[in-house]
């Protein structure tokens, strides 16, 4: 049996070394267009790999996942990341599970999991081909059992585990399967707001994120960049609202709330309260809310309080747009980053056209996928590996049983 896996990522290498290892018979060849495989794997993480993420419950696992997660629920169960913890120590690679769940290798180094992986692919004996690219795929009517052809080379299954690929996404187009279109998820928010000015590197850790107009909402630490905001609060909004955000051309108004889930009211009783309490010290460097220095002051200059005012003397109109620069600000986003190297896209072949005990196409017998060139796409922290790790090992479970 011969068996051509097409792309060195980590859905492609997971699915070749489990093909390999159950039918050491089987002939698997992995196909990869660039230089070197594993490219994502290698800067992901800030190059140290967040492997996975330690949410052992699948039904826990999948509302990370703005799509697929109905169709992820049955594969989790069945390879999900205990397992996948286990699959590196079965190798000589153990996990470490940071405070907020993201599971890196314990060298702190992503090059420790490119290694695990090329060696068990070299000693399962399959053939890595870089600098290779695959200029087609044919279905040959001529050939017994839906098998298939790769230049001069045939085939009984494939695997595309190209990522975001539209090459990829033409086939199987040719093929019969339906692509819905790639917008892009997990970006940043770029915004020339005055009071975030020389603020980058300054971070709040939970804010509340509310588009206007819309039902987007998120929660969690939000970071200041050169170009606007970032962090956990804003990649979980960027992720859910990727379709609705691509239609606004990436221009919408942003609130935010700099203390997550205390609303105006207590916000409002609380800065009260401080006026009472704080009354001969300066509002500006008297900083309150646990918020950062820079930031609280850029907050009280826009609420329009003056450097010498104290809070005896803070007014009600001056204490009441305080309290809204701090729970209701409003900023206006002018477009997106991508988020370090990690590009990832919501879109690619339609979940309804794949089954997802397998991972084999329900319009080509024998054509398997799996990563992002499926419609499925996660919120950062170790959930889109999951997803390759799990659709790989399944598929090539399925690939091995002749």
């Amino acid at each position: 049996m011969n068996i051509a896996i097409i792309g060195g990522g980590a859905a492609g290498f997971f699915a070749a070394i489990t093909c390999a290892e159950a039918n050491p018979a089987f002939r698997v060849t992995i196909f990869e267009r660039g230089k070197s495989v594993l490219e994502k794997v290698r800067v992901s993480g800030g190059g140290r790999c967040n492997v996975t993420h330690a949410c052992f419950d699948a039904r826990e696992l999948v509302r990370n996942y703005p799509r697929g997660s109905r169709e992820l629920l049955g594969p989790f169960m069945q390879f999900g990341p205990e397992q996948t913890v286990a699959w590196f120590e079965q190798r000589g690679v153990r996990l470490k599970t940071e405070s907020d769940g993201r599971m890196f290798p314990i060298s702190d180094d992503s090059q420790t999991i490119v290694d695990c992986l090329t060696r068990a692919a070299h000693q399962a004996g399959v053939r890595v081909l870089t600098s290779t690219r695959v200029e087609k795929i044919e279905r040959e009517s001529t050939l017994p059992n839906n098998r298939w052809q790769i230049g001069s080379e045939i085939f009984d299954k494939i695997m595309l585990a190209t990522g975001s690929s539209t090459t990829a996404w033409d086939w199987l187009r040719e093929l019969g399967h339906n692509i819905v279109p790639p917008v892009p998820s997990l970006f940043t928010f770029n915004t020339k707001d005055t009071r975030l000015r020389d603020l980058a590197g300054v971070s709040v850790p939970i804010a509340s994120l509310r588009i206007l107009g819309t039902k987007l909402s998120a929660e969690g630490p939000l970071l200041v960049t050169h170009w606007g905001l970032s962090g956990p609060a804003v990649l979980r909004i960027s992720a859910w609202g990727a379709r609705d955000l691509h239609e606004m051309g990436y221009k919408f108004p942003l609130e935010v709330n700099f203390l997550g889930e205390k609303n105006p009211l207590a916000i409002g009783e609380m800065l009260s309260q401080i006026k009472l309490e704080s009354g001969k010290k300066l509002v500006a460097a008297n900083t309150q809310m646990n918020l950062p220095t820079r930031l609280w002051q850029r907050l009280v200059e826009a609420a329009g309080v003056a450097p010498e005012c104290r809070w005896a003397d803070l007014s009600k109109l001056e204490l009441q747009a305080l309290t809204g620069q701090i729970a209701t600000a409003n900023f206006q986003i002018t477009g997106k980053s991508t988020f370090k190297e990690e590009f990832v896209t919501a879109g690619g072949v339609s979940l309804k056209e794949l089954n997802f005990k397998t991972f084999e196409s329900r319009i080509c017998p024998n054509l398997f996928l799996a990563g992002e060139v499926l419609d499925i796409d996660a919120i950062t922290g170790g959930f889109n590996f999951q997803a390759a790790w799990t659709g790989g090992w399944l598929a090539g479970r399925a690939m091995s049983e002749g």
